[in-house]
């Protein structure tokens, strides 16, 4: 698969203030990426950089091989962008609000219906988007950042504050989008969808990138304990060392159907980002 995004030794300063220091990644197309770390790690400043709404102060940026410094418009076209302020217009109907953007951005309005059905609000496109649910907003304006067919999609915390159903429903059109081939740049404080959705995450701290990788790989690496705990039928829970001197004890266990459930004692990602940087993910 070709890059499609890339950052060497990225760095950023405000005054005197270091945001950003030799931030370095690249992302293939198809991929769903995700930038994980606690509010003034660099998250924002790191996603401007690279849809080229702020210069670095140094390093270099490439989005689609071109330098992030000189995008263009046309460029710019083919990115979408989800910010968490969500940029939408009360008073506009859900249908208005795409026609407006589809009229500043070229796309035929005839688009609209099927983003509209895509993000589940079809039946809501008169509705004012004043009376449109948190859930409903954000899949609205991610179907603003779907619109013209970006390759490449920035989505800030796209199902913060979301109840669970809503959330599952935003994951589920990124999954289909993915299959589409776009590639998702996806920043979010909920581990347990970066584990299940992100191919790769980068864990951002004080504006270094701490750890990159797929999160069940980065799980696997700094499991510490490397323990397996077995909760047997009756009620029982029993400890061993994962490796193969377990192998004959779960054999028998299996055989006598006894075995209730198993889990490996590898952390979470909010273990893992604990242990590197001191801080949780949700910190302010």
């Amino acid at each position: 698969m070709r890059e499609i995004l890339s950052a060497k030794h990225l760095c950023h300063r405000y005054a005197d203030r270091p945001v950003l220091q030799e931030v370095s990644f690249s992302i293939k197309k198809g991929e769903i990426f995700g930038l994980l770390g606690p509010s003034g790690a660099g998250k924002t400043t790191l996603v401007k950089i690279l849809t080229g709404q702020l210069v670095q102060t140094g390093g270099e940026a490439y989005l689609m091989g071109k330098d992030t410094r000189t995008l263009n418009g046309d460029d710019r076209r083919q990115i979408g962008v989800m910010l968490d302020d969500l940029g939408l217009y009360d008073r506009f109907s859900a249908w208005e609000n795409l026609a407006f953007y589809a009229r500043l951005c070229g796309v035929d309005r005839k688009t609209i219906d099927d983003l509209l059905r895509g993000c589940g609000l079809y039946e809501a496109r008169r509705t004012p988007v004043s009376k449109l649910s948190k859930g409903m907003r954000n899949r609205l304006s991610l179907a603003r950042a779907l619109m013209g067919g970006a390759e490449l999609l920035f989505l800030d915390e796209p199902t913060a504050g979301l109840d669970p159903a809503a959330a599952h429903r935003i994951q589920q059109i990124l999954r289909e989008e993915q299959k589409r081939g776009k590639t998702i740049f996806l920043t979010t404080h909920n581990m347990a969808e970066a584990q299940s959705l992100c191919d790769r995450v980068a864990l951002l701290a004080e504006g270094r990138i701490a750890a990159l990788g797929a999160p069940d790989d980065l799980c696997r690496a700094y499991d510490r304990q490397k323990k397996l705990r077995i909760t047997l039928q009756g009620g029982e829970e029993l400890e061993l060392e994962n490796g193969p001197a377990a192998a004959p004890v779960l054999g028998r266990y299996l055989e006598e159907g006894k075995i209730g459930t198993i889990h490996s004692t590898e952390p979470t990602l909010e273990d893992v980002f604990l242990e590197l940087t001191g801080r949780r993910l949700c910190e302010e």
